[in-house]
């Protein structure tokens, strides 16, 4: 596959959108054709997996069975052909949310999760994961009254504290994908650094 594959992970409160959208016109000035999708969702039938996942009562496995089944379709119909054809994808989370979500903040089985990982989407891997680490307080404090909560935003701190915990664990585990960025800096300093991320592997100039 020659395109590029970016995807943008956090706590809900991290920013992740705005820079998405900022990074995608970046390579579009240089003449990429850019792919903006994310998870759950991306296709039809991804969507309204994630319609379940972040709103129906479930169990862990349930809810990552969904996340997986709905990955599947992603990178089969979305993902995998945009990066054959040479495209920039720009995904905002992805396989590491899950560890973080339903193995930190569900406390569901890792090892479970990454077989799924294997069985689902094999080698592939983004080439440069985007980590906006946020202190779960100041994410807390920037989505207050935002909007009306899904079951996931609406869980306690301490969920998010073991979110968090996971995506570091997952930054351990494979420390040269991840690029961790400092979440609690103004907006524009957030944006110096995930733009110095992506040009220092030599993918923008």
């Amino acid at each position: 596959m020659s395109g590029l594959f970016i995807s943008f992970e956090g706590i809900d409160g991290a920013g992740k959108s705005t820079h998405i959208e900022r990074l995608a016109q970046q390579f579009k000035a240089q003449g990429r054709a850019v792919v903006l999708t994310r998870e759950p969702g991306g296709t039809p039938l991804a969507e309204r997996l994630r319609q379940m996942v972040l709103n129906d009562p479930m169990d862990p496995m349930t809810e990552a069975l969904l996340v997986f089944a709905a990955r599947r379709d992603h990178i089969g119909q979305v993902i995998a052909p945009a990066l054959e054809r040479g495209d920039v994808v720009l995904c905002d989370r992805f396989t590491d949310a899950t560890f973080a979500y339903q193995g930190g903040g569900r406390g569901f089985d890792w090892g479970v999760l990454e077989y799924l990982e294997r069985s689902v989407q094999g080698p592939l891997q983004p080439h440069v994961t985007i980590w906006f680490d946020l202190p779960t307080v100041v994410a807390a404090k920037r989505l207050a009254g935002a909007r009306v909560p899904d079951k996931f935003e609406a869980q306690p701190q301490a969920f998010f504290e073991q979110v968090s915990g996971a995506y570091a664990r997952r930054l351990a585990q494979d420390p040269l994908r991840f690029a961790r960025i400092d979440a609690d800096q103004a907006p524009e300093t957030v944006w110096s650094d995930v733009l110095a991320a992506v040009q220092g592997k030599g993918w923008l100039n």
